[in-house]
């Protein structure tokens, strides 16, 4: 991993999105070539983070221990702005900090984005929802912040808005994995919304579907509905671009948000998602929009 160069380490972020991102990767391909790459390094970095947290063959403190030894991998990265060439770096590192670097990304997003994996690795307890959305800024606000900077923005309102639409989108994942993150004795939802329908922690790890719960589920989904609603206004303030990939965003999540009100709340029974021909067709619709802007725009 060490001797890996700038290209290699753009090729290892490139195949990595390609085999995990699934969709979202085709989506990328609507990009120039240097926004293409730079969203696969941004993805291959989350991603590797991610997996940090979630190691299944790995006890609690082994994973903690892992996260700190990537949060002290990346600040030395930063801080002498090269891979140092007698330690063993993530071959994403070289990528990354030429895409920080040609983007003029605050590094703080990518330090945010390791607490926020930390904190999965403590009881969950959220007593009200800004505590929640304290959370979904760390692993999905800044996703969204970095993604601005590499379609390009015009104008500052965009971070706002970003924050918003990455808040939307993890509000989508919460309620759509319920059932997945109980049983890794998490749970997202506020302890003051559960309170408000009478609903309990003991109540979503029995997966008790009833009424009680049909309400808390409808006013989540509301609320997360009304972040979609705000947010679209970051259309107006990025790249014709960067309004392609955006906009199968909204579409995939937002898709995945109508099926968990379209099964009538229970996403105990069954994870809500999109068939895959459908998702195909978003991202490839994606790759046509982009595609057509940038031709359109060099005649």
């Amino acid at each position: 991993m060490t001797d890996f160069s700038l290209s290699d380490s753009y090729a290892y972020c490139q195949q990595l999105a390609k085999h995990t991102a699934k969709n979202f990767y085709y989506s990328f391909l609507g990009l120039r070539k240097e926004q293409f790459q730079a969203m696969c390094v941004l993805y291959a970095y989350m991603r590797t983070v991610d997996d940090l947290g979630d190691q299944p063959q790995c006890i609690t403190d082994e994973r903690v221990e892992s996260l700190k030894q990537w949060r002290r991998e990346l600040q030395n990265v930063l801080e002498y702005k090269q891979i140092p060439k007698d330690q063993i770096y993530d071959p994403c590192f070289p990528a990354l900090l030429d895409v920080i670097q040609r983007y003029e990304i605050p590094s703080k997003y990518f330090f945010e984005v390791i607490t926020g994996v930390e904190s999965d690795l403590q009881p969950i307890a959220f007593q009200t929802f800004d505590e929640l959305a304290e959370y979904c800024y760390r692993v999905a606000g800044v996703v969204g912040l970095c993604c601005i900077h590499i379609w390009g923005f015009h104008d500052d309102r965009a971070f706002e808005a970003g924050i918003e639409c990455g808040l939307a989108f993890q509000m989508t994942n919460i309620l759509r994995d319920l059932t997945e993150d109980v049983e890794m004795g998490r749970v997202y939802v506020p302890q003051e919304d559960l309170d408000r329908f009478g609903y309990s922690r003991t109540d979503i790890q029995s997966k008790i579907y009833d009424e009680r719960f049909r309400s808390l589920m409808q006013f989540e989904v509301q609320r997360t509905r009304e972040f979609y609603q705000s947010s679209e206004r970051l259309f107006d303030y990025i790249s014709p671009a960067g309004q392609g990939i955006l906009k199968a965003m909204y579409r995939l999540y937002g898709g995945v948000l109508n099926e968990i009100e379209r099964s009538d709340y229970d996403v105990y029974s069954s994870r809500a998602e999109l068939p895959r021909w459908r998702k195909l067709l978003i991202a490839g619709e994606a790759i046509v929009s982009s595609r057509w802007f940038s031709v359109n725009l060099y005649k």
